[in-house]
């Protein structure tokens, strides 16, 4: 590529490059939770753009720099407009441009609600390696099933050999018995079968499974009581705003990121606004894979993964999917995208 020419890599070509690519990915996110917390990372606040009276629909932006051998800059900016599933679409899309971080020029645009959810379900798959000490659960409860669960499941039976039962729940059963019949049908040509169920409530997930994914849409908390989960039970709050800040000042928590974390409305956010202070969080998932703090307070507490969705995340997955882009022409160039010098003014 000339310093002028920009790569551009759209959702099937991506879709194919990070096929059969998890133990990869789980790499990537790996390598850049150390190297964020080691501060080898640039990482701002995340911008919203949302819409008056529409409280369900946003625009996110999430710069980042990530060094620490990734040497990669960039942006994703990633739309979430829930009705979109009523007109047949995905709830989320988004492109995430990667810079160089020498002239800090653009040089791929990237199809990027992909390698969001891959980013997402490889974050909670490491967590979950983590906080169960690479033992797979016995079953896997998943709380709203799109595509970010879907992907969990995915990452889940990489991350965690020998993970086969899932129970599904979503408000819409229709839409949790197909995702059940993607995951059995996914597992098919891979080694041993999956069992996916279809739970008819909430409670029925919580008491049924040591490990469950919230993935929802919910913008207020609406899980107000955990008891009835097994003692040592691991949750993974993908989405931030399931559990009331009651809920979550009852367990052991560990988020990605405290001060991205406890913003926008999220239940930790609530929780650090409820207690005035954020010494309800006993460390970040970087702190467990650097061995600077233990998986867990104790066997018997309820352990709580809540992340963020850290830009970084994003740029590691990125750039593996650019490199791939390029080795395997996987790819639309398009030349002399930068005006040339001579165009440009002082």
């Amino acid at each position: 590529m000339d310093s002028g020419d920009i790569l551009v890599v759209g959702g099937e070509d991506i879709r194919e490059l990070l096929d059969g690519q998890e133990a990869a990915v789980l790499e990537a996110v790996r390598g850049a939770y150390l190297a964020h917390a080691r501060g080898l990372s640039s990482l701002p606040h995340s911008i919203f753009l949302r819409f008056p009276g529409r409280n369900a629909d946003r625009i996110i932006a999430l710069p980042a720099f990530l060094g620490d051998g990734f040497e990669v800059a960039g942006l994703k900016w990633i739309a979430s407009f829930p009705g979109n599933l009523e007109l047949g679409m995905a709830r989320a899309s988004a492109v995430l441009i990667l810079n160089s971080c020498a002239t800090g020029r653009p040089e791929a645009i990237l199809e990027g609600s992909l390698i969001s959810a891959a980013r997402t379900a490889a974050s909670a798959a490491t967590a979950a390696a983590a906080l169960l000490g690479g033992r797979p659960p016995e079953r896997v409860g998943l709380i709203g099933t799109g595509l970010i669960n879907l992907e969990i499941a995915r990452f889940l039976r990489a991350a965690l050999p020998g993970t086969a039962r899932f129970l599904l729940y979503d408000l819409e059963p229709a839409r949790a018995g197909r995702a059940a019949a993607t995951l059995r049908q996914a597992a098919s040509g891979g080694t041993g079968g999956v069992e996916a169920v279809v739970a008819t409530d909430v409670g029925e997930v919580l008491s049924g499974c040591p490990l469950i994914s919230f993935a929802t849409t919910a913008t207020k908390p609406h899980v107000a009581d955990l008891s009835s989960c097994r003692r040592g039970a691991v949750i993974l709050h993908v989405s931030l705003r399931d559990l009331t800040p009651q809920a979550l000042l009852a367990c052991d928590n560990i988020v990605d990121d405290p001060d991205h974390v406890c913003r926008a409305e999220t239940s930790a956010h609530l929780a650090e606004q409820l207690t005035g202070s954020r010494g309800f969080i006993r460390c970040t998932l970087a702190d467990i894979l650097d061995g600077h703090a233990a998986p867990r307070r104790d066997d018997e507490s309820i352990a709580v993964f809540s992340p963020f969705g850290l830009g970084v995340l994003d740029l590691a997955v990125g750039k593996l999917v650019r490199d791939r882009a390029l080795a395997g022409g996987r790819s639309t160039l398009i030349r002399s995208f930068q005006p040339s010098s001579g165009s440009q003014g002082s």
